[in-house]
């Protein structure tokens, strides 16, 4: 209850109670774990036992594992209230029944009970690569450089960008090592022909011309076309190139190929950028004619209350009274935690049971018939609040017969077809992705005919639309993507 004052018009204020929802820290620890992915959900988790002495984790074998669990054989979603409905229920500081009150749901979190499956193999590949600097700076050792040369090596060296290039002015470098261009010049040409050949470049021209001269194209019409005519190359203005050198259209498209075959970012190769592999909170598993969800708990630790912390709290005279509030407390906490872990999992449970259904035809027929859908349609076929569906989908991927995807992929808008239905908007970006695949590259549609196409097929899409599907999707321009040869 909250009190407020209000005016009355033609009265004085007066204060007025109404009830208001608020927040609780515990209520908001409960919200915020469901938005967590599994690898942030165990990282939390590993910080509360390191926090918290009353939680410790069922290792496998272990004797004490309690029937109940976040995810049991039958359905998950029985008994699951909306989080952010969920009633503030602060403890009383008198004395309780600490055995009772941590029985039942509050003794244990374990995995999900389902039949272990045989999960999609994931490959764990671990690879260390060579820094660009540590790279060049052995190759500069094994030259025969003196030693003010391999000082203003070094100096170039460390400030190359991850792409392998040199943004700096040579005054500046001639200031920093207090020595003539003409030395810095000199230098910066033999850290050019180091490997990989081009770095240390000041643009694109300069690093393919040093590529172009390693080969031996120094004079041909390779070393040409870098020097004079990049802008037409990127323009496609092979006939231009071709009447500006004087050769026919065909070196120049031999030559085209040469300059393709070098590399524009000579340090791409050293960057310490890795991969991000996913990893799947949610599988889902075609069985019979039905489909059958598992979360995926692997890594994620299954808590309980400590015994000896319960024991303790029920021997009265065992602890000071200061002690006692401290263990109480912890009580509470990991209580708290545990029961907010069990709810974030039936949640997700229930809000990817029901994509599920809503989905049934992208799961047994591809992208092409997946369906628009809105947070309201999941919110009121489960009884949730919509924000609670938003938060149950965030930051979480799961695994389907046609690939993995984030649980948010599923919610898109729609665009209207001739038969007066809708089709989700990567329905469509699909049918455009599949028919520039199919396109003859020599002539590649236009945005226009792409929309017509889409049009006879019953999806009312317009030019600009299109143009903005295939911008998304990172699909150069039909002018950009014809090969005249």
């Amino acid at each position: 209850m909250a009190a407020e004052l209000k005016q009355i018009p033609g009265l004085a204020l007066r204060p007025t109670q109404i009830q208001k929802p608020i927040l609780t820290p515990k209520l908001q620890q409960a919200i915020s774990l469901l938005q967590l992915s599994t690898l942030e959900l165990a990282d939390k988790i590993n910080r509360e036992m390191e926090e918290n002495p009353v939680l410790e984790e069922i290792v496998t074998g272990d004797a004490e594992v309690d029937g109940s669990s976040a995810c049991r054989k039958d359905d998950p979603s029985k008994g699951s209230p909306d989080p952010s409905d969920m009633a503030s229920e602060e403890l009383p500081r008198q004395e309780m029944d600490w055995g009772k009150y941590l029985s039942g749901a509050h003794s244990g979190w374990a995995h999900s009970a389902h039949e272990q499956k045989d999960l999609p193999p994931l490959e764990n590949i671990t690879d260390t690569k060579t820094d660009l600097s540590y790279h060049l700076m052995w190759q500069l050792n094994m030259t025969n450089l003196k030693e003010e040369e391999k000082e203003i090596a070094a100096f170039i060296v460390g400030n190359l960008d991850e792409d392998g290039y040199l943004d700096l002015p040579l005054e500046e470098i001639s200031l920093a090592c207090q020595c003539p261009q003409e030395k810095v010049l000199e230098t910066l040409s033999v850290v050019q022909n180091l490997d990989p050949v081009g770095v240390a470049a000041r643009d694109m021209r300069e690093c393919l011309l040093t590529q172009a001269r390693s080969q031996n194209l120094e004079g041909t019409i390779v070393e040409k076309i870098i020097t004079d005519h990049l802008k037409d190359l990127e323009s496609q203005r092979y006939e231009h190139i071709a009447k500006r050198l004087s050769v026919p259209v065909e070196e120049v498209i031999t030559a085209l190929s040469v300059i393709q075959g070098m590399e524009p970012k000579p340090g791409r190769n050293f960057s310490d950028e890795r991969t991000v592999y996913v990893i799947p909170d949610i599988y889902v598993f075609k069985v019979g004619d039905d489909y059958e969800i598992v979360q995926n708990d692997d890594g994620l630790p299954r808590l309980r209350i400590s015994a000896y912390y319960k024991d303790l709290m029920a021997s009265r005279d065992a602890l000071l009274d200061s002690a006692k509030t401290y263990v109480r407390e912890k009580l509470a906490s990991a209580a708290w935690l545990i029961r907010s872990i069990e709810q974030r999992q039936r949640t997700i449970y229930r809000v990817t049971k029901s994509i599920c259904r809503l989905q049934r035809n992208f799961l047994d027929h591809g992208i092409t018939h997946l369906k628009p859908m809105v947070l309201r349609n999941v919110a009121e076929e489960i009884g949730m609040h919509e924000s609670t569906v938003s938060r149950a989908t965030t930051n979480k991927w799961v695994h389907t017969p046609q690939g993995i995807f984030e649980l948010k992929f599923f919610f898109n808008s729609p665009i209207n077809t001739t038969d007066g239905e809708s089709i989700a908007s990567e329905s469509v970006k699909e049918q455009i992705r599949k028919i520039i695949k199919s396109e003859d590259a020599r002539k590649p549609y236009s945005d226009q005919e792409i929309a017509e196409m889409l049009n006879k097929m019953g999806i009312e899409a317009a030019r600009r639309t299109v143009a903005k599907y295939r911008e998304m999707m990172g699909i150069l321009t039909s002018r950009q993507r014809k090969q005249r040869f």
